[in-house]
């Protein structure tokens, strides 16, 4: 039995085909010869039907026909220009709609505005409400009187401190964020199930399959107030079932929060303490107002629709509700 050929090109193969099609050779004893001198993965069984059908239709050509479709030098300058100036004048068109409009592939567009341009979708950001030049204007004086503050307190200039004090007067104090307790409030769930993010765990190829079912949360739900500084929660309040909060719930609340500063911040009582909290309701009361300039507490403003300069929101309860 003869040695297969180990070292060979397709070129070579084909032209065995075609040379013993020529001779009347049928192709099964084709695929059995170039099998036996060539090996079995030279050229399979159907190729072998194909390539003598195309011989006994008159070709001569034993090179590959060049594919059909859109070269890959599609992605070129020209094209690129063109997907940057449709993306410009529609943000919103899609990969699909940008590929019928130009005629070019998806992969070449989504190659171009990915990798090319640098394009990534994003949502739009979503606003409680549209601020007006009225809403923007108190925002903007706030923050430059905060960033005057921070800058006295660490000695970068001479400048008037921010705080209001019961009077609804500036007034000075230093160490801001020593004294600063921040209050937020925000309904939790008696049954919070994770996120399917949260849900996620290190497995192997092999590990079983992890399963997680819908669960919505619980409809019972209470109103927590929390109390916090720069060295964690000083007071956590949890409003009973079927009451609501308002000045009176609000002081009582404060009376609690005093007596909790006396144990956990021993001294800041006599420092004075620096209060954020929103402009809701309970808040801006006149019994509240009375409470804070009875105990010489003083409140950092807060510009109204300000969700986004709340730190609670920001950097406390998504936190506290995941854990």
């Amino acid at each position: 039995m003869a040695t297969p050929i180990k070292e060979w090109s397709k070129l070579e193969v084909r032209a065995v085909v075609r040379f013993l099609f020529s001779k009347g050779t049928k192709p099964s004893e084709i695929l059995k010869q170039i099998a036996e001198t060539y090996g079995e993965d030279a050229m399979s069984k159907s190729r072998v039907y194909q390539w003598c059908t195309w011989f006994g239709e008159g070709r001569t050509s034993l090179g590959d026909e060049p594919k059909s479709g859109r070269p890959k030098t599609s992605t070129n300058e020209e094209n690129t220009t063109r997907v940057d100036e449709l993306i410009r004048c529609e943000r919103r068109m899609k990969i699909r709609e940008i590929a019928l409009k130009l005629e070019i592939p998806k992969s070449t567009v989504h190659e171009i505005v990915h990798d090319t341009l640098g394009y990534r979708k994003v949502s739009a950001r979503w606003f409680p409400k549209m601020f007006t030049e009225d809403h923007k204007l108190p925002r903007v004086e706030i923050s430059q009187r905060l960033l005057q503050r921070c800058q006295q307190d660490n000695g970068d200039e001479d400048t008037t401190h921010i705080g209001v004090g019961p009077g609804g007067d500036f007034q000075a104090n230093n160490n801001l964020f020593d004294n600063l307790i921040t209050v937020g409030e925000t309904w939790v769930h008696l049954n919070t199930p994770e996120t399917k993010r949260d849900s996620m765990t290190w497995k192997h190829p092999s590990s079983p399959v992890t399963k997680k079912f819908k669960v919505q949360r619980s409809a019972a739900k209470v109103m927590a107030t929390v109390f916090w500084d720069a060295k964690g929660v000083i007071l956590l309040d949890i409003l009973p079932q079927g009451q609501c909060i308002n000045a009176a719930r609000y002081c009582s609340t404060l009376d609690r929060l005093k007596e909790a500063i006396r144990r956990k911040r021993p001294g800041l009582l006599r420092r004075g303490v620096v209060l954020q909290h929103d402009n809701a309701t309970p808040h801006s009361a006149n019994l509240t107002q009375q409470w804070l300039q009875r105990y010489g507490w003083e409140i950092l403003p807060h510009p109204a629709h300000s969700p986004d300069l709340a730190p609670s929101d920001s950097h406390l309860f998504g936190p506290l509700k995941r854990h």
